[in-house]
């Protein structure tokens, strides 16, 4: 089932923001004067790519913006966070080195703070709470000290399928050691060295501003996903389904629906892998034996929740031929002929 893409931009009706304390933040520095490098170089590396950069240069730097967003669509948010489908040990591999790349934290802490974002969703227990504006949920959170409610909610959380997981915690033991490497010092030594691109513009193209777009595209998914769209699976809660955030992200912005079915390995509802090739990457290892028990919601659940609790923007693909006309049509769904309530039950030969 396609979902209606003209609908993902709009706004839909405001739903009430959780009460929230008033907090007085404790700033970390170190971080506030390394973003501020990072959002000058990236301007300054966007001013090389166009005025200097080789053509293989371009090349390199579309591909490491492509494989960090599967290290954090396809790898730490998909398989590790949500368990949504399995991966035998080389995928495992191939997506902890892809999440390295991202330099967002190691798979095990980025997991903790997302588990928490979603059993407590724009609280003050969020780490990115959406309900204290825009900013905040998307990069201030990443500047300030971590609340209390924060902290004391991620160490009550159950982490042991992460601790059970020998490449998270390889990844986990070395990654200051293993990050510096693969995140910056490779994709810039690359181009330096086998194709003579100047290291200034190696550093600042591939890194400044490859990290500045895959870190703002992953932090959009917190914050415009959660303000700007519609939500047509949930109307009570604030994440919303937003087209632009999931094309720059591989397909994390279908947020109303990620919410409502976290455990879904599309992470939307799709017809098509248009906006989420993050999907098409996991299909792709599935059909390679790499990945498996991939977990998704039937059509008839979705449009129970959509129909139930949706704000009315969910539309329903008449294409498929999914619609149910009665008690024995075909695709009615098993699960609801065994939870149906049949009273007064006669002779089935009495017609």
């Amino acid at each position: 089932m396609a979902p209606n893409s003209t609908t993902f931009d709009s706004v839909s009706p405001t739903v009430p923001p959780p009460e929230t304390k008033r907090y007085k933040y404790e700033i970390v520095w170190k971080k506030v004067i390394f973003f501020a490098y990072l959002h000058i170089g990236a301007v300054y590396g966007l001013y090389l790519l166009v005025t200097e950069a080789k053509w293989p240069t371009w090349l390199w730097w579309f591909a490491f913006l492509w494989i960090s967003t599967q290290g954090t669509g396809a790898g730490a948010h998909r398989l590790w966070c949500h368990r949504s489908y399995k991966a035998k040990l080389p995928l495992r591999i191939l997506l902890a080195f892809y999440q390295t790349i991202t330099f967002q934290k190691d798979i095990y802490d980025w997991c903790r703070d997302h588990r928490i974002h979603h059993k407590y969703s724009d609280t003050d227990s969020d780490p990115h709470n959406a309900s204290r504006g825009f900013f905040y949920s998307h990069i201030g959170w990443l500047l300030i000290k971590k609340q209390e409610e924060v902290t004391s909610k991620g160490k009550k959380l159950d982490l042991s399928d992460l601790e059970a997981d020998p490449v998270v915690m390889f990844q986990r033991k070395y990654y200051w050691y293993l990050a510096p490497v693969i995140a910056f010092l490779m994709p810039a030594a690359v181009p330096w060295y086998f194709w003579n691109e100047r290291f200034e513009v190696s550093w600042y193209v591939c890194n400044m501003f490859r990290y500045f777009l895959t870190l703002h595209a992953t932090c959009l998914v917190n914050s415009a996903a959660h303000i700007f769209g519609t939500r047509p699976y949930d109307k009570n809660i604030l994440p919303t389904q937003n087209l632009f955030v999931s094309l720059i992200s591989n397909g994390e912005g279908f947020h109303n629906y990620h919410h409502a079915f976290p455990w879904d390995y599309k992470a939307a509802e799709l017809g098509s892998y248009f906006g989420n090739w993050s999907t098409a990457f996991i299909d792709l290892m599935a059909k390679m034996g790499w990945a498996y028990d991939l977990k998704s919601v039937s059509a008839t659940m979705v449009a129970k929740r959509a129909m139930r609790a949706g704000d009315g923007s969910w539309k329903f693909d008449t294409t498929n031929e999914k619609a149910v006309w009665g008690w024995d049509d075909k695709n009615m769904d098993k699960s609801d002929i065994k939870m149906a309530e049949v009273t007064y039950r006669g002779d089935s030969r009495s017609g």
